[in-house]
């Protein structure tokens, strides 16, 4: 029984982030209205002066969307003197050359466009953001990572935000180019949508803190040269960043209605390692920075969402065990008289954690979308994803507990939009995957014997959360395996080929 217990404590704490999500929810539907700027698309709004904008592009061996990206920049709309583009490279492979050549054609032809090409990558991208605006002119710093594809009008309609002076920075929501190229990126998609979306508009809307995404965003470059500029502490140093400015005073803005179209990975050893970095950055900024929000005279409502906000990836500590108690608690259960007693704990706990994240994610597409009830059909899928995600997950959280840093890993792009899969897979870049894959896999095996047990004992009710679980881990963990097999033999093949040409 006291694994039992256990088990429903863990469940317990886990359905306090679920319903939080409900929390999340109500501050988006009827939370106080912040402030709402001018975001027309026909120019800049009238002011007595127009401020200088420097556009940051940074970039690490990137060499298959980084022309695309300098070519939609430079076709950003702004009055002719008052913008200037930086392409901060610490690319070790031809992106360099690439960069270099795009750079020298924009010039040619009246861009006000600078390389820049660190010869180290201290500090990772802070460093290069922090080392760029050394050489910046701009009043405001916009920012787009390499997969990113801003409109032409981006500018136009996040500047009116800065009319008021206390506003710090301006954050866009995210599109996704390659939505529905795969599952995978399907299931991406409702993440980062219900994130934007519900997430920072509801932080928004109630007067809570929100982040900046690393990307598709406007700096007031006063607002960060005020809390210390950049830090390389961490490895979100926009989370870090965006925390140390808003408890040093400053505003943020969320524009749900100015997109900036991105690039989502599309295999998932890419996702594993994008997903492995913000969770581990997440707690370290926690760990950094929730000591000090927490003493500061912030309303409560700001202090308790701040606190979910940055504790949220600690969950994977609790899924873990979690799924090993599930069939030990499974057993315990077939031995009682009234084995039905307990449903009256787990009926509830689990509404309340799958419900108010199922509506969550539903609320988030109606909110976006027409055929919103064509996407929430991939649901029980990213339930699924999300739990075979939890192994990876816990590595980052004790890897950040552990106070190692680490190295800022960048999610490989591909500039995929409508390639065939035999083409995208001749460009990967042959990341190593290690024994994780293996104990995903036993896992999947695991819930497949907690399936079969549940129907041996008639817990029929207890078999859809299973094989939830189940699909998980082998989801997560046969992806991965096939796609190491596929780069192995994508590098293989180029080898087989030469020993042919040389034995001719």
């Amino acid at each position: 029984m006291v694994l039992v217990g256990l088990y429903f404590v863990l469940l317990v704490c886990l359905s306090v982030y679920g319903v939080h999500r409900t929390v999340l929810l109500y501050f988006y539907m009827v939370g106080r209205c912040r402030l709402r700027p001018q975001t027309s698309s026909k120019s800049v709004p009238a002011c007595s002066h127009v401020p200088w904008i420097t556009v940051q592009i940074p970039i690490f061996n990137e060499r298959f969307v980084v022309e695309r990206v300098i070519d939609a920049v430079a076709k950003l709309r702004y009055p002719d003197g008052r913008l200037e583009v930086q392409v901060l490279d610490d690319s070790t492979d031809e992106t360099s050359r690439i960069a270099r050549a795009s750079v020298r054609q924009w010039r040619a032809r009246g861009v006000s466009i600078s390389y820049y090409h660190r010869k180290s990558r201290e500090g990772f991208k802070a460093g290069a953001l922090a080392e760029g605006l050394l050489n910046a002119n701009g009043e405001l710093v916009a920012i787009f990572d390499a997969d990113f594809l801003p409109a032409c009008d981006f500018l136009e309609r996040t500047i009116g935000a800065f009319n008021d002076p206390r506003v710090g920075m301006v954050q866009a929501r995210w599109e996704h180019s390659n939505r529905e190229h795969s599952l995978l990126t399907r299931l991406q998609a409702l993440m980062l949508d219900a994130h934007f979306v519900l997430e920072h508009g509801g932080r928004y809307r109630s007067g809570c803190f929100f982040n900046f995404n690393g990307t598709a965003g406007v700096w007031r470059r006063v607002a960060i040269e005020s809390v210390g500029g950049w830090h390389n502490d961490t490895l979100t140093e926009d989370l870090d960043l965006s925390y140390r400015a808003q408890l040093a005073g400053w505003r943020f803005v969320f524009l749900a209605e100015v997109v900036a179209p991105a690039e989502l990975p599309i295999d998932m050893t890419a996702f594993k390692s994008q997903q492995h970095r913000w969770a581990k950055g997440s707690i370290q900024t926690c760990v950094k920075l929730l000591p000090a929000i927490m003493r500061a005279r912030l309303p409560l409502r700001v202090k308790v969402e701040a606190f979910f906000h940055l504790t949220a990836n600690f969950n994977y500590l609790l899924l873990l065990p979690l799924c090993v108690l599930i069939v030990p608690a499974l057993f315990v259960r077939s031995q009682l008289t009234d084995p039905d007693v307990l449903l009256f704990l787990d009926i509830p706990l689990f509404c309340a954690a799958m419900l108010s994240v199922t509506n969550f994610y539903v609320a988030s597409q109606r909110a976006l979308s027409q055929c919103w009830w064509r996407r929430i059909r991939d649901i029980p899928a990213l339930f699924a994803v999300s739990l075979g995600l939890a192994i990876n997950n816990v590595v980052a959280v004790l890897e950040a507990l552990s106070s190692r840093t680490g190295e800022f890993r960048r999610t490989p792009k591909y500039g995929v939009i409508s390639e065939s899969l035999r083409a995208w897979r001749r460009r990967t870049n042959g990341q190593c995957i290690g024994w994780q894959v293996w104990a995903e896999l036993a896992f999947g095996a695991y819930f497949t014997g907690a399936v079969f047990f549940a129907s041996s004992i008639e817990f029929y009710m207890a078999i859809p959360i299973l094989v939830l679980f189940q699909f998980g881990f082998l989801y997560v963990g046969m992806a991965s395996l096939t796609q190491q097999s596929v780069e192995l033999a994508a590098r293989t093949e180029p080898l087989a080929t030469e020993e042919a040409k040389s034995r001719v």
